[in-house]
Formats: C-alpha cells, sequence, structure tokens
C-alpha cells in the first residue's frame, strides 16, 4: 500500500487494501484514519453501499484484525481501533437489530471493546460502548417479551440477558471509579447487587469488585468512599460464604476498621472497634488481635480492659513473637505497668522455648529505654549467665541485643560519657567466643578504642585497635585509628603508612567496607579528618599527605578548593629553598597536581550549594598567582614552567576579564608558546615536532585574539609582544610548510616600525630546519641592511654581520649554483660593503678577510665555468679588499698578487680584456 495511493482512497478502498494486503509499513497510519474518520460516518454518508456490504466490511476487519501477530506494526492499542471500527460499522446495519441472534452479537463485541478500553484507559470510548451495549440489551429483552416461546426458555434467555447487563454495570463501575465519579459507580454497584437474589453465581465476583474499589480509594486517601466500599464487599461477601469464606470476610473488615483509624481514630473509633471484633468473630487471627490492640490504645481504655485483651491473646495460644510485638505496643503506647506484667506472663508461658532469650531482650530493651540502667544490666546478666549454661541464644537473638547495646553505648558516647559507653560495649564483647570474631567484633573493638582515646587510656587504645586489626586490616576505620594512636606518640613514619593505607582501600572499588564507610557520610571525611588531627598535634608532613589524598578524592567543591589552598601554603615555602633536584621536580609535579585537581572543580557547574560566581573568581585569583608564582620558579625546567603557566591562563578564566587579567593571559600564553617553540625545535620525529607547533599555533591566535582587544582600549601599539607574536607565528608557519604564509607576510613587510632585529630573526627562522625559504630569508636581510644603512651613526659591527648573512646567503660556499641571486645584485653589495670599509677603520677586520676571499672564490668558481673576464673582475674585487687588510695582510698579498697576476697572463695570452668603463661585465661574457 503506497503512500500517495493510501492518501487518495475512500473508507471503503481503505478498508478493502488492509484486510487484503500483506505487512505493510504503512498499516498503522491505515488504522490510524479508519479510526479517525468511522466518528465522522454514518448511515446516510455512506448509502451508496448495502447493509449487506457493510457487515462483510465489518466482519472482515474484524477477522483480520484476530489474525495479526506479533510480527505486524500494529500495537494493541491499534488492535483495539480495528475493533471499535468494525463493530461501529456494523450498527449502522439494519440486519444487525433483526434478529435476537445480530443484537447478542453486537452486545458481545461492545462489551468486550469496551472492556479493552478501559483497560487501556480511554474511559470515555468504553463509556460508549458499555451505553451502546446496555442500548443493544434493552432491545433485545424487548424481543424476548415480544417473542412468544415457552416459559422455560424465556427465563433462561433472560438469565442470559441479566448477566450480560451484569457484567456492563460492573464495566460501567470501574470506569466510574477510575474517573472519580463516586455517585455513578455506587449507583452501578447498587444496581448489580438487586440482582444477585437473581444472579447468585455474580456474588463472589462483586464481592471482590468491591474489595479492590475499596483498597483502591485508600490508597487515594478517600476514606469515606473507601468505607462505602468495603462495607458493600462485607454485606456481598455475607450472601455467599461458601465461595467467600470467613478469611476473606475478616480481611475486609480489618480493612475497614484500619480506615476508620485512618480516616479519624477519635470520631471513628467505634466504629473501628466494632469492625475489628466482627472480624475476629468471623475468623480470629493474630493480625486481628493485633488490630484490635492498637485500636484499643487509641482510645481511653483502662488498664484493666488492656490485661483483658491481652488475656484473650494468651488463650488462643499465639506465637512468642506475636506476644512480644503486643507487649512492644503496649509500651510505646506508654502502658508499661500492662507491657512489663504481659512480658513476665509470656516468660513463664514460653519458658521452654529456645527463643526465651528474646523475651529478656526486650525487657532490656524496654527498661534502658525508660533510663532503668541498674535493671537492665541485672537483665543483661540474666541473660549472659542463661547464654553460658546452655539456653543459648540464637543468631537473630544474639544480633538483636548487640544492636540494643551497641545504641545504649552509642547515646552514651554522644554526651561524652566515654566511661559508660565503654561498659555496655563491654557488655556486648562478653557475649563473643573465640569462634565468633566476625566484623561486627572488629567493629566493637575499633569503638572501645575511639572511647579510650578520649579518655586518654592510649594502651588500652592500641590493644583493642591492634586486635581489629589483627581481624580486619582492610578497614578504613582501622587505620583511621591506627593513624590517630601514631600521631599521638609522634611516629610520624607508622602515621603516614596509614594514611597511604587508608588512601588504597578508599580507592579500592572492592572493598567490603564501601558499605560501612557510606553509612558515616563521604569516604573523604576520614581524610579530612585525618589531616585536622594531624595538625592539632604538629604533624605537619602527616597533614599534607592527608590533604593531598582529600583534594584528589573529594566531591565536595569547597573542601577541594581548601585542601589544596592548605597544602599549597606548607609546600610553596619549602619548595622556594629546595636546590634544583629530582626531589623539587617531584615536589613541583604534586603541585601541579593538586592546581589541577582545584581547577577541576572551579570548572564544575553551579548548584544550590556550589560557589556563588564571586568567590569562584576570589578562588581563582588566588588560584592564578599561586600558579604563575610557581612558573617563575620553573626557570630551570620550561617544560614544567608551561604547565604552571597554563594552568594560570586557565585560572584566569574564572576571573573578570580587566585589563590586569587580560595581560596576564596573554603573558601566561607567550610564555606557553616559547617552550612550545623550543620543544619543537628539539623534537626528535616529525609528529612530536608538528605536535609541539599546532599547539603553540593555537595558542598564537588566542593570544593575538587578547592582543587585539587590548589594543583597542588602550595604547599598546609599541608592545613588544606584537613584534615577538610575528616572529613566533612565521616560525609555526614556516616550519608547518602553511600554504598561506606567503599572504601572512605580505601584512608583515608593510608593518612599521619593524626593526632590523626582526628582518634578521625572520631571516634565520626561515633557513631553519625545517623550514627553507631562502628568498623570504634574502628580503628579510636586504631590509635589515637598509635599516642599517639609514641610521645615523651606522651602527658598522651590525651592518658587517648582516652583510656577511646576506652574501652568505646569495653566493652560498662551495655552491654549484650562484644564480638565487644576480650577480650584478651581488656585486653591489661588495661595492657597498667597500664604501663603508674606505670610510671607517671599525669595520671588522675578521669580515673584511672573509669578503676578500668570497669574492676571490667567486672569482675562481667563474674562471672554472671559463666566464674569464668575470674571473679577473671578482679576483680584482678581492685584492681591493685585500688593501683594506692590516693584521692579515701580509700572510694574503704576495700570493694573491702572484695568482692575479697569472690569470691576467692566462687572459692576455688567450683574449684581450673586454671591461667596460665602469667596471661592468661585456655582453659577450
Amino acid at each position: 500500500m503506497d503512500n500517495d495511493d493510501f492518501f487518495s482512497m475512500d473508507f471503503k478502498e481503505v478498508v478493502e487494501n488492509l484486510v487484503t494486503n500483506d505487512n505493510s509499513p504503512n498499516i498503522p497510519e491505515a488504522i490510524d484514519r479508519l479510526f479517525s474518520d468511522i466518528a465522522n460516518i454514518n448511515r446516510e454518508s455512506m448509502a451508496e453501499i448495502t447493509d449487506i456490504q457493510i457487515e462483510e466490511m465489518a466482519v472482515n476487519l474484524w477477522n483480520w484484525s484476530l489474525t495479526i501477530g506479533g510480527g505486524w506494526p500494529v500495537n494493541e492499542e491499534q488492535k483495539i481501533r480495528l475493533h471499535y471500527v468494525a463493530c461501529k460499522l456494523l450498527s449502522m446495519c439494519e440486519a444487525s437489530f433483526a434478529s435476537e441472534q445480530s443484537i447478542q452479537r453486537l452486545i458481545t463485541m461492545n462489551m468486550r471493546i469496551g472492556r479493552e478500553w478501559l483497560d487501556a484507559g480511554n474511559f470515555l470510548i468504553a463509556d460508549e460502548c458499555f451505553q451502546a451495549a446496555v442500548a443493544s440489551l434493552e432491545q433485545l429483552y424487548v424481543k424476548l417479551i415480544q417473542r412468544s416461546s415457552p416459559e422455560a426458555d424465556l427465563t433462561t434467555e433472560k438469565i442470559t440477558v441479566e448477566s450480560d447487563h451484569f457484567r456492563v454495570l460492573s464495566y460501567q463501575a470501574e470506569s466510574a471509579v477510575a474517573q472519580g465519579d463516586f455517585q455513578r459507580a455506587s449507583m452501578c454497584v447498587l444496581q448489580c447487587k438487586d440482582m444477585l437474589m437473581r444472579l447468585p453465581q455474580m456474588t463472589s465476583s462483586l464481592h471482590r469488585l468491591c474489595y479492590n474499589f475499596g483498597i483502591e480509594t485508600q490508597k487515594n486517601n478517600k476514606y469515606e468512599e473507601s468505607s462505602f466500599w468495603l462495607s458493600q464487599s462485607y454485606d456481598i461477601g455475607k450472601m455467599d460464604k461458601k465461595s467467600t469464606g470467613p478469611e476473606m470476610l475478616a480481611k475486609v473488615l480489618r480493612l475497614l476498621a484500619t480506615n476508620y483509624l485512618d480516616w479519624d481514630d477519635t470520631k471513628y473509633y467505634d466504629k473501628a472497634l466494632n469492625a475489628v471484633n466482627l472480624a475476629n468473630k468471623e475468623h480470629l487471627s493474630s493480625p486481628g488481635l493485633f488490630l484490635k490492640m492498637k485500636i484499643l490504645l487509641k482510645g481511653e481504655t483502662s488498664n484493666e480492659e488492656l490485661l483483658e485483651a491481652v488475656m484473650e491473646i494468651l488463650h488462643v495460644d499465639m506465637s512468642l513473637d506475636f506476644c512480644l510485638n503486643i507487649a512492644k505496643l503496649l509500651m510505646d503506647h506508654e502502658r508499661d505497668s500492662v507491657g512489663f506484667h504481659f512480658l513476665t506472663i509470656i516468660r513463664e508461658r514460653f519458658k521452654s522455648s529456645e527463643n526465651i532469650g528474646k523475651v529478656l531482650i526486650l525487657h532490656t530493651d524496654m527498661l534502658l529505654q525508660r533510663k532503668e540502667e541498674l535493671l537492665a544490666k541485672e537483665k543483661i546478666e540474666e541473660i549472659f549467665l542463661a547464654h553460658q549454661t546452655g539456653r543459648q541464644l540464637t543468631a537473630e537473638s544474639m544480633n538483636w541485643l548487640h544492636n540494643i547495646l551497641w545504641r545504649k553505648a552509642a547515646s552514651s558516647f554522644e554526651v561524652q560519657n566515654y566511661t559508660d559507653a565503654l561498659q555496655w560495649y563491654y557488655y556486648s564483647l562478653r557475649f563473643y567466643s573465640t569462634d565468633e570474631m566476625d566484623l561486627d567484633f572488629t567493629k566493637l573493638q575499633r569503638n572501645m578504642a575511639c572511647c579510650y582515646l578520649n579518655l586518654q587510656q592510649l594502651d588500652k587504645a592500641k590493644e583493642a585497635v591492634a586486635e581489629a586489626e589483627r581481624h580486619d586490616p582492610r578497614n578504613v576505620f582501622t587505620q583511621f585509628y591506627i593513624f590517630k594512636i601514631a600521631v599521638i606518640e609522634g611516629n610520624s613514619e607508622r602515621a603516614l603508612q596509614a594514611i597511604i593505607t587508608l588512601e588504597n582501600i578508599l580507592t579500592d572499588e572492592e572493598s567490603e567496607d564501601n558499605d560501612l564507610v557510606a553509612e558515616r557520610g563521604s569516604p573523604t571525611m576520614l581524610l579530612s579528618l585525618a589531616a585536622q588531627f594531624a595538625l592539632e598535634n604538629g604533624q605537619q608532613i602527616v597533614a599534607e599527605k592527608a590533604l593531598e589524598y582529600l583534594a584528589q578524592h573529594s566531591e565536595d567543591q569547597e573542601q577541594v578548593l581548601t585542601a589544596v589552598k592548605c597544602l599549597l601554603r606548607f609546600l610553596l615555602p619549602k619548595i622556594a629553598e629546595m636546590p634544583e633536584s629530582e626531589d623539587k621536580k617531584k615536589e613541583m609535579d604534586r603541585l601541579l597536581t593538586c592546581l589541577n585537581r582545584a581547577f577541576v572543580k572551579l570548572s564544575q557547574p553551579f548548584g544550590v550549594e556550589a560557589l556563588s560566581l564571586e568567590s569562584r573568581a576570589n578562588e581563582a585569583q588566588w588560584f592564578r598567582k599561586t600558579a604563575w608564582n610557581l612558573a617563575v620558579q620553573c626557570d630551570k625546567d620550561p617544560v614544567m614552567m608551561r604547565e604552571f603557566f597554563i594552568l594560570s591562563y586557565k585560572m584566569s578564566q574564572f576571573c573578570p576579564s580587566d585589563q590586569v587579567i587580560l595581560i596576564a593571559r596573554k603573558t601566561c600564553l607567550l610564555m606557553a608558546v616559547a617552550v612550545d617553540l623550543e620543544q619543537g625545535r628539539k623534537a626528535s620525529t616529525a609528529f612530536e615536532q608538528t605536535m609541539f607547533l599546532s599547539r603553540a599555533f593555537e595558542e598564537i591566535r588566542t593570544c593575538n585574539d587578547i592582543h587585539n582587544f587590548l589594543k583597542q582600549t588602550g595604547t599598546f601599539s609599541n608592545d613588544s609582544c606584537e613584534k615577538l607574536l610575528l616572529l613566533y607565528e612565521f616560525e609555526v608557519r614556516a616550519k608547518l610548510n602553511d600554504p598561506l604564509l606567503e599572504s601572512f607576510l605580505e601584512s608583515v613587510w608593510e608593518l612599521p616600525h619593524l626593526e632590523t632585529k626582526t628582518f634578521e630573526t625572520i631571516a634565520i627562522i626561515a633557513m631553519e630546519k625545517p623550514a627553507h625559504y631562502p628568498l623570504i630569508a634574502l628580503k628579510a636581510l636586504k631590509k635589515a641592511l637598509l635599516l642599517y644603512k639609514k641610521e645615523e651613526p651606522i651602527d658598522i659591527s651590525q651592518y658587517s654581520k648582516c652583510m656577511h648573512n646576506l652574501v652568505n646567503l646569495s653566493v652560498p660556499d662551495g655552491a654549484s649554483n650562484v644564480e638565487l641571486c644576480p650577480l650584478e645584485e651581488v656585486w653591489g653589495y661588495f661595492e657597498d660593503a667597500l664604501s663603508h670599509i674606505s670610510r671607517t677603520k671599525d669595520y671588522p677586520e675578521m669580515e673584511i678577510l672573509w669578503l676578500m676571499v668570497k669574492s676571490w672564490n667567486t672569482g675562481v668558481l667563474m674562471f672554472s665555468r671559463s666566464k674569464y673576464v668575470s674571473a679577473e673582475k671578482w679576483c680584482g674585487l678581492a685584492l681591493r679588499f685585500l688593501n683594506h687588510l692590516t693584521s692579515f695582510k701580509e700572510s694574503y698579498e704576495t700570493q694573491m698578487n702572484m695568482l692575479y697576476s697569472q690569470l691576467v697572463e692566462a687572459l692576455s695570452n688567450n683574449r684581450g680584456p673586454v671591461f667596460h668603463e665602469h667596471g661592468y661585465w661585456s655582453k659577450s661574457d
């Protein structure tokens, strides 16, 4: 079924294509269209189609929907929609109302579809289907009355109609309850109830329906409605006790009594009590007796009446646990005299039970809650004696007793009564045998050690901790107490080892004590306490390690920042005094890690309890300056210096972007670029070099953005940073073989105020491997030379060096090709140098010598190429430089003159001189 065809079809065609089509992906859209269209279709709109055709469509659609399997793209609601459309089509046919069978078919379909819509939560369409079913039932009933048939048959068929009507009413009640329409729901149920005399077999289902309504409305705190439904459930259930049973009736009544209590335990006290009494008459059970006691305690019941109720419990032979629950309930409601008396009776009643210890334990617990500690201790001694003489407590009872004793010890500990706490822990300890040393035993030893430490009984604390360590060394609290004792004793080495072990346990995901730590709060709580305790006891090195681990593992933003700041304040003065060494490098690495942790916390999104913008900026300002100062201290370690400068830059991003911060950011980036470029120069592989250069390039771009912004807001046009950035960017582009290098340089050449040093540096970079741009280097050196010549007075030393580089680049030593720069132009450089040499005595003699040798070698090169006139000219130029030598002249003069004479003689024998008047080469050369 194509999309285009589907949208052009009428209703009938869609149905026909749907039921004859294979598993098409457009089936869901077709179903949705049918469901949408059926609301606007009636018999008149389909006048051209006969009833037979409509009925055939409906039947085919219904049957097809039943064949849809799991592999079809149709969900349950779409199946319901198909049923609904089929039913609506069928209801348009007059034939559907012509016979009793046709009407019955419509009733069945509407009931089924209504139930489906009800389960799907579409109550409005469900009600529509149920109403249609009721209308059809009325039509069927009229036909039954009109048809003449034997009375027996008519009675059977009328009962069938009433049964269907009953089910429809119950469905309507469900829908009404779901919609919160109590009046309609109750009306439907009461109609059903009136029909039970004729339909006794439906009693059980109506009873369950009302019970479910009662539970649902009670959950929604609709106590009045719940009371009605539960009362109806009980009344209906009594009509058929065989199927309902006394246990179910009692359950309904107990729920009704509970509902009255929840509704208003004062106003409906009597109703609640009557309901539970009636429940206990129907079926006496422990829940009924417990609820009755609970209701009695809500009212102003005398102790005598409560005692009667208690004795009633004993007469029906209830379990020990149930009796103990009743005793606890009594004492929880401050009926101590009755409760304790009942405990005495229970103890006598169950004296032969193996669980008799439970009575004494509950008695002890109740006494402790009432501050009757001496009596409680007597009970504990009694329990211990029985435990030692063969009436041992069960594991469950033992655990209960330990919890009671520990709870009492904890309450004493909280009020700093450590001696009393130890007494209750000691009672707990007495119940442990040598083969019962579990994790709770080690916890007990740690708790006792804590009390001993607070009482300054160090030896006893050490004994308790040693016992705990023997049984559970991988416990964080065991290690914490080992740490505390070591700190108190001044044993720094032992304390450090305990902190390291503690940190290892905290980071071990498989630690068995994770749950225990979670109960006490964050795992880092112990590290925080450890740092504080070490500082209070003058153990700064130990405190530093605890703070370091705290910063590493804590998830609390403020805690991490505080820990890092505290650690830095301890370490910075020490590191500043340390000589350059491997130890100092390790300490710097340690600080870098902590600062990075602080940066991570500053970067976290803000929550309700997170740092405010202002406080975050203040924190970042402190960390920014600290990272800067550490970077300055790393002048012997450029890589580490870069890390701190970059960290300072990152921290500054949390500060307001004023002029000071922007300049600091720019400086940090400049320093980072310098280090990255140096790393790139030293890189051993092309990959490493590219990595360093690319990183530097990103930093340069950011730095340029900051610099340009500062230029717009102030006078920074002569800032040396601009020239530095230019050189850095040129180096990166050149060494990365950037195709945009030439266009970048076009803007550089046009910049004003560039110095000779800048051009000379460009020339050096252009020829520094892996870059190789001799033409760029030549251009830069020419510009530098021009600037030198414009100086007044000229710096002859710098001029000579620049000339040296320019000539050397133009005519490299040993080169076979001198065409990089035309010889006429190179000749001009030599002439320019001679003019300055002749005007000053300060021209370095070594440079004159170098120029002389260079020109002579060029002449020799020309001679080897048979360019004799050029050879004579260049060698003659060398003699002119020779005339300006002083100390070296004697060493070269004789030999050069002799060689030059030989050269001239050789040239005379072959051809005459062809020099022009001004010394230029002839065209024939």
